[in-house]
Formats: C-alpha cells, sequence, structure tokens
C-alpha cells in the first residue's frame, strides 16, 4: 500500500497511457469492420461496392472519391431510404478521417445494411494513396 500512495503519479500515468492505447480500438469496433484503400478498391472492382461520403454537402462538394454518393452523416437517419437499395451489396462509408463515417456505419447496420465497410483513414488515407477523387 505505500509503494501506491508514494507512486500514484506514475500509476496515474501508466492507466492513462494504457487507456489510450486501447480507445482507439473501442472506436474501431463501433463502427464494425474496416478497410484500408487497396481493400476498398479491390470491392470497388470486384463486387461493384456503392462508396458513400458521409461528410458535410460542403466538404464533398470540394471534392470526393470519384464516383462516390454523398449522404451526409447530419441525414443518414432520415434519407437512409435513398440508398436501401444496396442493403445487400457491399457499402464502404467514409468522412475526412474515419471518425464520422463509424457513426454513419453502424446508424446503418442498424437499419438492416448487412455489408457496411469503414474506410480507415477516411478520405485523407484516400488522396495520401494517390487515389482518383472528383474536384
Amino acid at each position: 500500500m505505500k509503494f501506491v500512495i508514494d507512486n500514484i503519479f506514475l500509476i496515474a500515468v501508466a492507466f492513462v497511457s494504457g487507456a489510450m492505447l486501447v480507445w482507439p480500438l473501442l472506436r474501431r469496433g463501433a463502427g464494425g469492420p474496416s478497410v484500408n484503400t487497396l481493400e476498398a478498391t479491390q470491392l470497388i472492382n470486384r463486387q461493384d461496392a456503392l462508396v458513400l461520403d458521409v461528410r458535410e454537402q460542403a466538404e464533398y462538394a470540394q471534392s470526393h472519391i470519384l464516383n462516390s454518393r454523398g449522404l451526409p452523416l447530419s441525414q443518414i437517419e432520415a434519407r437512409i431510404g435513398d440508398i436501401e437499395k444496396f442493403k445487400d451489396k457491399p457499402v464502404i462509408v467514409y468522412c475526412a478521417t474515419g471518425n464520422r463515417s463509424s457513426a454513419a456505419a453502424a446508424a446503418m447496420r442498424k437499419r438492416g445494411f448487412s455489408n457496411v465497410f469503414n474506410l480507415s483513414g477516411g478520405f485523407a488515407a484516400w488522396q495520401q494513396a494517390g487515389l482518383p477523387v472528383q474536384k
């Protein structure tokens, strides 16, 4: 007990750093499976996956993945019927960095979409890989 009291600061630092390591794994699990840019291009080319941009309309208008559809996260519940016909097809959801798309993927899964993937790293990773974008 004396050790804990004498080293409370070090124990707190160890606990916080451990929590910071585990947090991304917990967040990733909430959105379901994710794919990297290579896996995403394979899904697009081999299985004709729908690519869904859940960033805001202004972000989508500025630049987006070639042939993607824009459906902002803020409107996903109200407009999910627009993409209802893709329920059984692979759907790749992305945003700027992968955070918003995780929430969108979880919402879509609740509505019966069986094959939804979150693009790891989002649009930033797509651009960094040098893959085609539409401006």
